[in-house]
């Protein structure tokens, strides 16, 4: 399996969150939606789960400048 990425700084937040996740998906998705519950107020649910997964990145596109896009609706 590889290693993906969940990057906060991929979308524009109110706390300008910062926080990138890598690792393999399970764990990428478990830490990220725990991390979305506890600093974006989000529920946590499976639809959550599902959207955390669908936005998950290959770890080698990471880079250390990030320009942030609006979340998606």
């Amino acid at each position: 399996m590889s290693r993906v990425m969940a990057d906060c700084r991929r979308f524009e937040s109110d706390n300008n969150c910062s926080l990138t996740i890598m690792g393999e998906p399970d764990e990428v998705v478990a830490a990220a939606a725990a991390h979305a519950v506890a600093a974006h107020g989000h529920a946590d649910s499976a639809e959550l789960h599902e959207q955390i997964s669908a936005m998950l990145e290959p770890a080698s596109s990471y880079t250390e400048e990030r320009v942030a896009e609006p979340f998606p609706a």
